[in-house]
């Protein structure tokens, strides 16, 4: 009974912060926008929310010693959504108080409302976990203290090497209250702790200048940033920015590309985890759209999204809708099983929720959005992965890209990469870019390690306009004849 009664407590926590946070100042109650859903549901409409949400943010930057920059935000509001059939009309204000609901309830009254039925609301609270604790990160340490975990950083990346000439050092916090307020009568909130850390590092050599960078973070507290994890950092990027240094002009062609553990999955994300959101599916618009159940990808490829792992970055208690979030099977060896769905579009499919209805904040509409996405490990080691090819490229590490989610082809550059030959991974090449098409790489995966990881804690992913933070991952990997633009 007490590991049950540990389990609903977090929950709870949550549900009375809220309330004292985003309420109660405003002289409002739960009770009190009963009215409002009156107001919205008497129109025949299928669905309404209320989204409210406070955010408290800071960034620091350091460069060279100096502290570069500093920024502190807070915001604050409600969005008020309507849904009839498939469309959706949206309101918000940046001021919670029962008039600007009101204000905002009789704005979304223009929704067409044919063939909507009213359904009675019965109050009930959301399920809720306890992923992260409800910290607050800006609060977990001094504002000196941040500048010298900047500081200490940065002196751990220029004792490394000599050749590190310049060195930036980033560190940013969130702290984030919601609270959902549903037309079925469900009340769901979370309390939303969030950082991230980053470090930059060019090196010089003979005249040549690379750069490295690291960093990591996710939903806790600076208190996860000790020394040994600066230095961690530090190391990833200086080794990264030498590397770079060695690197000759890469060769393009086509070639067998073997894909690191980890933050490499981030082309998973990208050029197959867009298109298998709901609504791009819903509309046909996706290379997927229609094939549940068809082979889609080679034998053994199994791909989740996973928005329950404890401060990852990419999880949430509750999505942005009060739903749960769970753990979605989305490719089952080779097979696609299902999309990722948020409420609009799994009623308009027929199908379930997901837990996957994220927003960027008050200000937007939810829309069907990944959490943390990965590849479940094969069976291969990762030294035999290496030593089956004859020549190919082995891609370390990612950075930017692009996608096409109707066509799925995708362009993305190697951070960091190097030469197989003969089994044995031989010298670093700069300037590689892999070019392809999502659905048709999974169908080329010919090996799969046993390595998987998830990334460090630095995703951020684009979608309509709205950012939301994100976790990719996956095993090493061996595509076979992948298209690489090089240099050389």
């Amino acid at each position: 009974m007490t590991a049950i009664l540990e389990q609903l407590r977090i929950p709870e926590l949550s549900l009375a912060t809220a309330r004292d946070t985003l309420l109660a100042p405003y002289g409002l109650e739960l009770a009190a926008l009963e009215p409002v859903f009156g107001q919205i549901m008497s129109h025949h409409a299928d669905y309404a929310d209320l989204y409210f949400q406070y955010t408290r943010s800071e960034g620091w930057s350091l460069e060279e010693g100096k502290v570069k920059s500093g920024s502190f935000s807070i915001d604050q509001g409600v969005g008020v959504r309507v849904v009839a059939g498939e469309k959706t009309a949206f309101a918000y204000s940046d001021d919670i108080s029962l008039p600007a609901l009101e204000s905002a309830a009789r704005a979304t009254r223009a929704i067409a409302q044919q063939g909507a039925q009213q359904r009675a609301a019965v109050a009930r609270r959301g399920v809720g976990r306890e992923l992260y604790a409800p910290h607050d990160p800006l609060a977990s340490l001094p504002d000196a203290d941040k500048v010298a975990l900047l500081e200490r950083l940065e002196g751990f990346a220029r004792a490394i090497d000599p050749r590190v000439k310049q060195v930036i050092a980033g560190l940013a916090g969130e702290y984030e209250v919601v609270l959902i307020a549903r037309s079925d009568g469900l009340t769901a909130a979370d309390v939303r702790p969030l950082v991230r850390l980053s470090v930059q590092v060019i090196a010089e050599d003979g005249g040549r200048r690379e750069q490295g960078s690291a960093g990591g973070g996710g939903r806790f507290d600076y208190a996860y940033f000790t020394d040994a994890v600066l230095r961690d950092y530090a190391q990833r990027a200086v080794h990264q920015a030498l590397i770079n240094l060695e690197a000759r002009p890469a060769p393009a062609g086509t070639m067998t590309v073997v894909l690191g553990p980890g933050w490499p999955g981030i082309l998973l994300h990208e050029a197959i985890g867009h298109g298998l959101e709901g609504d791009f599916n819903r509309k046909g618009s996706s290379a997927f759209s229609g094939r549940i159940g068809e082979r889609v990808a080679a034998p053994g490829v199994t791909v989740v999204d996973d928005g329950t792992i404890a401060r990852r970055r990419g999880s949430l208690n509750v999505d942005d809708e009060g739903n749960p979030t769970q753990r979605t099977t989305l490719i089952e060896n080779g097979v696609l099983q299902g999309y990722i769905q948020d409420s609009l579009n799994a009623r308009l499919m027929g199908v379930p929720v997901t837990g996957n209805g994220r927003r960027e904040s008050y200000a937007h509409i939810p829309m069907p959005r990944m959490t943390n996405t990965y590849m479940l490990n094969g069976d291969k080691d990762p030294q035999e992965i290496i030593k089956s090819v004859k020549r190919g490229l082995y891609a370390v590490n990612f950075g930017g890209g692009q996608v096409d989610i109707v066509s799925g082809k995708f362009v993305f550059s190697a951070a960091e990469a190097f030469m197989i030959e003969d089994g044995k991974v031989t010298y670093p090449v700069k300037g590689a870019t892999l070019i392809g098409n999502g659905p048709e790489v999974l169908k080329h995966v010919s090996m799969i390690g046993n390595d998987m990881s998830l990334d460090p804690g630095v995703g951020t992913c684009g979608k309509d306009g709205q950012s939301v933070p994100v976790g990719v991952g996956q095993p090493t990997l061996k595509i076979d004849g992948l298209t690489v633009g090089g240099t050389a």
